[in-house]
């Protein structure tokens, strides 16, 4: 009897990530009939796939993924919004926990009293929804796009577990950041962003084109899609990251952690020149991998040693 060949596993991505497996299609079909339409066998090794340059089959396949894995029912999107790579989104939580944990004496904070902050939820929701799921971790997601929020809305309503944990706030002046989000009374345990890449809608459809060509795609759009507000902003990633050191100074008690995304690599030498000009007192870099793509989040925070040992985590 030939022995079952186990899937190959995707070393660079976190032990405690579900996803770090190849994906088991026969078992995702099981769960989502609908996504075998999509599956087609890869021409050189002979596995079992989809074309990650069709936007309906990576938004199936992530429909899967989070039915399969997390219990989340109906999840959906708009045309055009972003389509989140569920493994990379999962990697940030997950070592997030691990920085959180580093900061309550090696004990991984769980519960829906440990509040994250997303910045730029978009209308996928896929911080909270993966942070809650993972962690119990309760979450405000703040996005500049109404329509996003009430997609949103939509998916929070369809799955009772996680209504209570995801609360959404629209920022109504797009210049800033966590000015008229975070209030006086509120304190987070960290804050996550995945910034907006590019400086302009010409660079951003630019970029389409070639990842597109890439794809070996006649159709010309992402392959995992992208609302304006969530590809491109005035100034780019560096420009958004600043204005988000800059604002964090005011609310240096009230979130332990500011963190976010940063893709590209050559944007952290500026990005530590002003988390030092601004007086970051701790400041920590976590390299990422997925396949053969690289990323990394930056973590700052105010408070001192004393006030970090401070901190409650538990709930008592």
């Amino acid at each position: 009897m030939k022995s079952k060949t186990l899937p190959t596993e995707k070393s660079n991505l976190h032990p405690r990530n579900p996803h770090r497996f190849r994906y088991d299609f026969q078992q995702l079909i099981a769960v989502l009939p609908e996504l075998e339409v999509h599956v087609v066998t890869h021409a050189l090794t002979n596995d079992a796939t989809i074309d990650f340059s069709n936007a309906e089959a990576v938004k199936t396949l992530n429909k899967a993924l989070l039915l399969s894995e997390y219990g989340i029912d109906n999840w959906d999107l708009p045309p055009n919004y972003l389509c989140p790579p569920i493994p990379g989104r999962a990697d940030y939580i997950h070592y997030l926990a691990d920085l959180l944990t580093e900061s309550n004496e090696g004990i991984l904070p769980r519960g829906e009293h440990i509040v994250g902050l997303d910045i730029g939820v978009g209308a996928n929701c896929i911080y909270p929804i993966l942070g809650h799921s993972s962690y119990d971790w309760s979450f405000v997601g703040v996005d500049i796009d109404e329509n996003a929020l009430q997609n949103c809305k939509k998916i929070i309503a369809q799955n009772p577990q996680i209504s209570e944990a995801i609360s959404l706030q629209l920022q109504t002046e797009p210049r800033y950041i966590f000015k008229n989000i975070i209030l006086p009374e509120d304190k987070f345990s960290f804050t996550l962003c995945n910034p907006p890449f590019h400086a302009s809608e010409t660079a951003a459809s630019k970029a389409n084109s070639r990842k597109v060509n890439q794809l070996k795609s006649a159709e010309k759009k992402l392959n995992f899609g992208g609302h304006d507000a969530e590809l491109w902003c005035v100034g780019g990633e560096i420009g958004f990251i600043t204005q988000m050191i800059y604002e964090s100074v005011k609310y240096p008690f009230q979130c332990f952690w500011f963190t976010t995304l940063v893709s590209k690599k050559d944007n952290l030498k500026t990005i530590y020149r002003t988390l030092n000009k601004v007086g970051a007192v701790t400041i920590k870099t976590t390299e990422m991998a997925q396949g053969q793509k690289r990323s990394r989040f930056v973590a700052w925070t105010f408070l001192s040693e004393k006030q970090q040992k401070e901190w409650r985590f538990s709930n008592e």
